[in-house]
């Protein structure tokens, strides 16, 4: 039975292939089209699909879309009944785009694989599953347990914004849910915006700059903005939003509450007070995550808990909830946005529609999140010559020390093997690699490879068997969506000068023996490496290890401040040529920058539109 999960249409398209409930293939269209956040129907992603099992679209059995567009539709007109007359301009801009696209969604759906496979008809093959529905069976159906809570948070699916489920075998139900207006993913975009970044993309820099300031606004939002009980269930305060009839997420009242305006990012530099803001939104989230999985722990069980929903990727919050230690274990969706969502439908059709049944085996079946395209030696080779690049072919023996001796040498290292990562994340496929040791990695990284706000955290890649030596975790992260603490052997004693510091000045202080990936509270995202999923990524770092006694790599995703993660090896030629990345390994093919043409270097700091 070949199932084709579909998400489209608003942000992160893309399809994924299940075949007997094998997950075969998953990617999201963005990194084809190379539009960040592509929202269109995923036609490249779809033929990825099929060629990755050589099967045309008229061979798959059933399409799956990953929400129902009839309920968004109802959601869109109860709102701004709701709300009249006040939102009525957004109305009138919204609504002839919904009678002409969505609410005829199944239409388009229909015509847009039509065009594929011309003489198929559709209309019998294509299924829609629940978004929410989506998000949770995409983390408990690939999950290792038999039994889990799902717990999925975002900002909006047709109704739902967050939801509690009980996985049991075969069976995936939806037990509990919190309805739109009332959201935790709005409510953290609604500070994204405040504080100057893109709604739908910034959300991680809100994260990732909180700890350069302090929570002083929590109890303003707690007794303001939101209603928050014992449980983790809330209510929040729509007289200070803008989302349900404007065009921005908050409003004038929303800034007085806090005494300054929204953060123009083009004009006005982020200040100490974007930093608490960011630092209490945090705490706040965090808090709302810690007294939903208490409370679920106490109703069902402290056993297995299944993450997803764009929530999900906040792995500071995740590392909190895992520490709490009311549930046992817990699995995170390496895919937890809205692309994810085309894996989740496909697996609800395969579990609840065909009644396929799980294979649990211990181990989670997203083979490492290595679900995209890869790249045989003899295609890597023609690319990179048609690309103009200048390369040398290694051995694997080769290829590894060359690569290591760079990085040890304190070089940026574009790193492309194997199959594309599925997901917002690089996992060791297609990520720029450094040496964490080095005091002024993440600022080079940053300022010169990335061209993105110097604030920004790196993630430590780590071997699995050595992460306990080297972090406060002892547990598998396979997929950079748990925040641990360095280790305090591992950590520098401040000084008193370092100690009184402030904001992005915190930044220059080396605090320990990997400063590269230790944020400036101690912590760190981390990536457990495994020989199992990724062979090739972990031999590197092993090789790195016996060069110099650490077993962990600075990891960061193959691209630049608004470009999509790379596809192709042309793709990771350009933004090689585009940045200052030392020397690029493309399968066994090695490229230095200084022996490639210098005609072909790329303006890559302003070819993307900024996130």
């Amino acid at each position: 039975m070949r199932i084709l999960g579909l998400s489209a249409f608003y942000h992160d398209s893309a399809a994924a292939l299940v075949i007997d409930g094998h997950i075969v293939a998953a990617a999201q269209e963005e990194r084809f089209t190379r539009k960040k956040h592509d929202s269109s129907f995923p036609a490249q992603a779809i033929a990825y699909c099929l060629a990755e099992t050589g099967i045309a679209l008229d061979a798959v059995d059933h399409v799956v879309f990953y929400e129902k567009p009839f309920l968004k539709f109802e959601r869109l007109l109860e709102t701004y009944t709701a709300f009249a007359p006040r939102g009525f301009g957004s109305f009138s801009r919204a609504m002839p785009i919904w009678l002409r696209e969505k609410l005829f969604q199944k239409d388009l759906l229909c015509r847009e694989l039509k065009a594929i496979a011309p003489k198929s008809d559709w209309r019998d093959r294509l299924l829609f599953s629940e978004h929410h529905l989506s998000h949770a069976a995409s983390a408990f159906y690939p999950s290792p347990f038999q039994d889990a809570v799902v717990l999925t948070m975002d900002g909006v699916g047709e109704w739902c914004t967050g939801s509690a489920a009980v996985g049991r075998g075969n069976d995936l139900s939806i037990i509990k849910e919190m309805r739109f207006p009332h959201s935790l993913g709005l409510l953290y975009s609604a500070f994204t915006y405040y504080t100057g970044f893109k709604v739908n993309s910034g959300e991680y820099k809100v994260m990732g700059l909180a700890p350069y300031g302090t929570p002083d606004y929590a109890d303003t939002i707690l007794d303001n903005l939101i209603d928050l009980k014992d449980d983790g269930s809330f209510r929040l305060d729509m007289s200070y939003f803008d989302y349900c009839t404007g065009l921005t997420m908050t409003n004038q009242k929303f800034a007085d509450l806090f005494g300054q305006p929204v953060r123009d990012p083009k004009t006005d530099r982020l200040t100490p007070f974007h930093m608490n803001m960011a630092a209490s939104i945090q705490k706040v989230a965090e808090e709302v995550m810690l007294r939903l999985t208490r409370a679920l722990a106490r109703e069902h069980g402290g056993g297995n808990l299944c993450l997803a929903g764009g929530v999900a990727l906040n792995c500071v919050a995740n590392g909190k909830v895992l520490r709490d230690g009311a549930f046992d274990n817990i699995w995170i969706q390496p895919a937890s946005g809205d692309a994810g969502g085309a894996l989740g439908a496909a697996l609800v059709a395969w579990h609840q529609h065909v009644g396929g049944k799980r294979q649990v085996n211990g181990h989670d079946l997203m083979q490492g999140a290595y679900l995209g395209p890869a790249y045989a030696q003899g295609e890597i080779e023609r690319d990179l010559a048609k690309a103009g690049a200048r390369f040398s072919v290694a051995s694997d023996e080769e290829m590894l020390e060359a690569t290591a001796a760079s990085l040890a040498a304190g070089e940026a290292v574009g790193w492309m093997q194997g199959r594309m990562e599925f997901g917002p994340r690089s996992l060791g496929a297609r990520s720029i690699l450094g040496d964490p040791r080095s005091p002024t990695m993440q600022k080079t990284l940053n300022l010169r490879i990335k061209y993105r706000e110097s604030f920004r955290p790196f993630a430590p890649a780590v071997l699995r068997e050595d992460v306990g030596e080297w972090f406060e975790l002892d547990g598998d992260s396979p997929y950079m969506l748990l925040v641990a603490d360095v280790r305090k052997e591992r950590r520098r004693q401040m000084t008193n000068e370092e100690e009184a510091r402030f904001g992005i000045e915190k930044l220059n202080a080396v605090r320990s023996d990997i400063p590269a990936v230790t944020h400036i509270d101690y912590s760190a995202r981390i990536q457990t490496v495994h020989a199992e999923t990724n062979p090739r990524f972990h031999a590197l770092i092993s090789r790195f290890k016996a060069k110099t006694g650490c077993p962990v790599l600075v990891n960061t995703s193959f691209n630049v401040r608004g470009e999509p993660i790379v596809c192709t090896p042309e793709d990771a030629f350009r933004c090689f040529m585009g940045s200052d990345i030392e020397l690029l390994v493309v399968g066994n093919c090695l490229m230095r920058k200084t022996e490639q043409d210098p005609s072909l270097k790329l303006d890559y700091k302003s070819a993307f539109e900024l996130d």
